[in-house]
């Protein structure tokens, strides 16, 4: 029994790493790391600015409940990385070349991710580094002004700001050009990034935007499908089953457990890609199973 135990377990190893779906093929932007040195002040400036801004955010959202220590842990945790709600403020920077000088100015919409934003979020990770929680805690026992969580976190704790960065080479390459996305597009993208880490499917990958306007994961949710039926873990099922033994309760409920989650994210991902669609045509997303007559006058 200890055999079929160890392939049973394998196996739901095997089956929690499978990819359900499909990423798209896109060059993925590279940070400029050389590039580091001349934002990294303005950089630890805007994410003082922007942890100072997030924590009132939170705290107006809650009140009149308190802001506990854990939820400014977990903004500082998430503020540099941009697969994170609270680090969607790098979308909205550009790096612009002035003289000699690398100046970061914000813009009115968020701009496609590209080496720029690649790189300030490298920078932002850089500067933060382990005082994250260090920072969090000095925000939640001190409740500091905007000015004095900036001289705190870009001279004191990192030194970001302790010296006036270098000249920038003058063969340095330019940087890409801001393209501002559509409002629609910036909204897709956090649905979208929400659906990752999902339940039942750890590593699932993103489908594209592409996918779900147009439905394109059907033929391949029906190709899972059929694999189910002849998947490893399924005929490892049948197995144990035939053999009669007394301790396969438990590992059937797991292997159930798994096809369910899976089965409920397809239709998650399903649903979604309606309401996507609709919202996208500009119709409602919400269908009504009856409508009220309106009284005559």
């Amino acid at each position: 029994m200890a055999t079929t135990e160890a392939i049973v377990l394998l196996s739901l190893v095997f089956f929690s790493s499978l990819q359900i779906t499909h990423a798209s093929k896109k060059t993925v932007p590279l940070a400029r790391k050389e590039d580091i040195p001349y934002i990294k002040c303005q950089v630890c400036e805007k994410l003082a600015a922007q942890l100072y801004q997030q924590v009132q955010k939170k705290e107006n959202q809650i009140f009149p409940k308190k802001v506990s220590e854990f939820q400014i842990i977990e903004i500082a945790e998430n503020i540099c990385n941009l697969k994170k709600e609270e680090g969607d403020w790098i979308f909205r920077i550009d790096i612009v070349e002035k003289g000699d000088a690398l100046e970061l100015v914000e813009q009115d919409a968020e701009g496609e991710c590209n080496s720029e934003c690649k790189t300030i979020e490298r920078a932002c990770q850089e500067v933060l580094g382990y005082s994250d929680t260090d920072v969090a805690e000095f925000l939640f026992k001190k409740k500091p002004q905007m000015d004095s969580l900036v001289n705190l976190l870009c001279k004191d704790v990192t030194g970001a700001c302790s010296a006036k960065p270098l000249p920038v080479p003058k063969e340095r390459a330019p940087g890409e050009s801001f393209q501002p996305k559509s409002s629609k597009e910036a909204e897709m993208e956090k649905i979208l990034r929400s659906m990752q880490g999902m339940p039942g499917a750890p590593n699932m990958k993103m489908y594209s935007k592409e996918d779900l306007l147009n439905n394109n994961f059907e033929d391949e949710e029906a190709d899972d499908e059929d694999d189910e039926e002849n998947s490893f873990p399924s005929n490892l099922g049948k197995i144990l089953k035939d053999q009669q033994s007394q301790k396969t309760d438990w590992k059937q409920t797991i292997l159930k457990g798994f096809r369910e989650n899976i089965s409920s994210v397809r239709k998650h991902v399903k649903k979604t890609s309606r309401i996507l669609q609709n919202w996208w045509k500009g119709k409602t997303t919400i269908s009504k199973s009856s409508k009220a007559k309106r009284p005559e006058l």
